[in-house]
């Protein structure tokens, strides 16, 4: 890959950009562009994306593209890249999407890669990693919180990610094994608390974060799951809010709330934390992982810890596939990316 196309400049879409730009010739697209107290060290394109004459002319002029748009926009975007022979990477968590993009993979001429972000993405491999000594396991349990560092109010939280992925992640129902059977379970259920550095948090089935993990461990595990991390009390907000007054009929409306009410803050966290339970040889063991991960300075600018872990996670894949450490064809699952690897890439080091 040489010349790489970066859909969508928000936060996140920016900073895949600038990080893609030290290895590649990066054009970054948007319907307006965003203004920096910093120079981009990339070419910014204003368009629309869902004019698809004006799509194709931009992604045929390069290798790949990288969507960090919305996920009910990349249904189009993955075909046209599909239609030019085209690498595709993206950051959704909607299964629908998802498996649209893994039917074109079959025949596609370039990697089909989505999910490419913490949950689905990161959180995967980390997991797929902590699986790797046991001769059997049991079980395989992923939390993922991205929060305000210093929250207040009821509902505890700030939208530093898109909204309308939130929401959707909190809606449609979730993937999981429970009892060693591959089932649907719904989003906001499965309450638990969880205490991290002797500060309490709760957590909550949310939809995508497995990606294709049931896939993959169906038949060799009793359970598996995926879980968002909060803090105390939001999920019953969120249920009283979608469920109660049954906003989940009316997305936008729903957005334009929690957007007007929540807006993103400048100190935020991102808590990663995994564990898997199962026997090496005829011991019971638990291998564990957990880091937070707070905002970072990249070239002399301050990334949000949602920002930079987001778009580090998709830049190192990119990496990954272009240095021939994955296929250069066809579609990656998340858990089988090797997190040594990942983790010796540019952009994977800042994991470390």
């Amino acid at each position: 890959m040489k010349k790489i196309l970066t859909l969508g400049l928000g936060k996140v879409g920016t900073l895949v950009g600038v990080l893609l730009s030290k290895k590649y010739k990066v054009t970054g697209v948007d319907k307006k562009e965003p203004h920096y107290d910093f120079e981009l060290p990339f070419k910014v394109v204003e368009g629309d994306v869902t004019d698809e004459a004006f799509l194709q002319k931009l992604i045929k002029k390069n290798d790949a593209v990288v969507s960090a748009l919305p996920y009910f926009l990349n249904k189009k975007i993955a075909q046209v890249a599909y239609d030019l022979g085209k690498h595709y990477f993206d950051l959704t968590e909607d299964v629908e999407t998802t498996n649209f993009i893994r039917e074109l993979s079959k025949t596609s001429k370039g990697i089909m890669a989505p999910q490419c972000g913490l949950a689905p993405g990161l959180i995967g491999i980390v997991g797929a990693d902590l699986t790797k000594d046991f001769t059997k396991l049991r079980d395989i349990e992923l939390r993922v919180g991205a929060l305000p560092k210093y929250p207040n109010g009821l509902m505890a939280y700030s939208f530093t990610w898109s909204p309308a992925g939130v929401i959707n992640e909190y809606i449609n129902d979730a993937e999981a094994i429970h009892n060693g059977v591959r089932k649907m379970t719904p989003s906001l259920d499965g309450l638990e608390y969880i205490n991290i550095e002797g500060r309490e948090f709760e957590a909550f089935t949310t939809s995508g974060g497995l990606g294709t993990m049931c896939e993959t461990y169906e038949g060799k595990v009793d359970t598996l799951n995926y879980k968002t991390i909060r803090y105390p009390g939001h999920g019953k907000l969120m249920k009283f809010l979608i469920q109660e007054l049954i906003l989940k009929e009316d997305k936008k409306l729903l957005s334009s709330i929690l957007e007007n009410a929540k807006p993103p803050v400048r100190e935020d966290v991102v808590y990663v934390y995994a564990v898997v339970e199962g026997w090496k040889g005829d011991k019971l063991f638990r291998n564990e992982y957990y880091k937070a991960f707070s905002p970072i300075l990249i070239d002399g600018q301050e990334w949000r810890a949602i920002s930079w872990t987001t778009a580090a996670s998709i830049a190192a894949v990119i990496e990954m596939v272009d240095n021939g450490s994955l296929p250069a064809k066809g579609f990656i699952k998340q858990e089988e990316i090797p997190f040594d690897v990942f983790l010796e890439t540019d952009n994977g080091q800042l994991f470390k």
